[in-house]
């Protein structure tokens, strides 16, 4: 069997911000690598430095050193619209606030990755209504976001995330919104499009989500890597 490549690598990355004369070490050397199809969690408690881990990533933004490869090309060696074109086709984003455009109906926010890629009008609506189909948002497709309860809104930003058929999809606190009914339903969305393929990075403070669902767990404290779990194997 052919071994899977790895999509995303973090190498010795770190993230400092920089006030006055303090520096605030929100990431500080990690090492982090994910595989095609793998179900990755990153975790920690608030100030871990998972959220700034989850922007890196995803490439949404630079380290201010180590390297970051996505689909074995340096991401700081691009430039910012190069980065945002790379990111569009490879990554697709679902957010613990949703972030769907309250003045646009659900189905034109699910066209709106699509646009950025140069897509014609009728494959955005074509593939729109193929992915809200999916999500069983079929007859909420006029529908604008605040007509939606929270649980529809998130697999609106689902069906967004895979618009452009993206290999990577970034969960950050996909549940964190919800109540449990609702979120066990997101789980098990995310699970089946891990098992069509799609290589699933979600980002949690929840420790029984991460290990109940992940096949690889890196747990951060104090911007650091503390330790790494696989299934049935403990590397600390």
């Amino acid at each position: 069997m052919k071994n899977k490549e790895v999509i995303i690598n973090l190498k010795n990355v770190a993230k400092y911000y920089y006030m006055g004369d303090n520096i605030v070490k929100a990431v500080d050397g990690v090492d982090i690598s994910i595989k095609q199809g793998e179900f990755v969690a990153v975790m920690g408690p608030s100030g871990s430095g998972k959220s700034t881990c989850m922007n890196l990533i995803g490439s949404l933004d630079i380290p201010t050193k180590g390297v970051i490869y996505l689909d074995n090309e340096d991401i700081s060696s691009l430039s910012e619209s190069d980065l945002a074109v790379l990111r569009g086709k490879k990554v697709g984003f679902i957010f613990q606030q949703f972030n769907l455009i309250p003045n646009l109906t659900v189905k034109e926010n699910v066209m709106l990755p699509m646009m950025f890629q140069g897509e014609s009008k009728q494959e955005r609506e074509n593939v729109a209504e193929e992915l809200l189909v999916k999500v069983g948002l079929g007859d909420r497709m006029k529908f604008y976001p605040n007509q939606l309860s929270g649980g529809q809104q998130q697999r609106v930003a689902i069906a967004r995330s895979l618009a452009n058929d993206p290999e990577v999809i970034l969960a950050d606190e996909p549940t964190g919104n919800l109540d449990t009914k609702t979120g066990k339903k997101v789980i098990d969305f995310l699970k089946s499009l891990n098992k069509e393929g799609k290589t699933v990075i979600m980002v949690t403070h929840d420790p029984n989500l991460a290990k109940e669902h992940a096949d690889i767990v890196y747990s951060l404290r104090d911007g650091k890597v503390e330790r790494i779990t696989r299934k049935n194997k403990l590397r600390i």
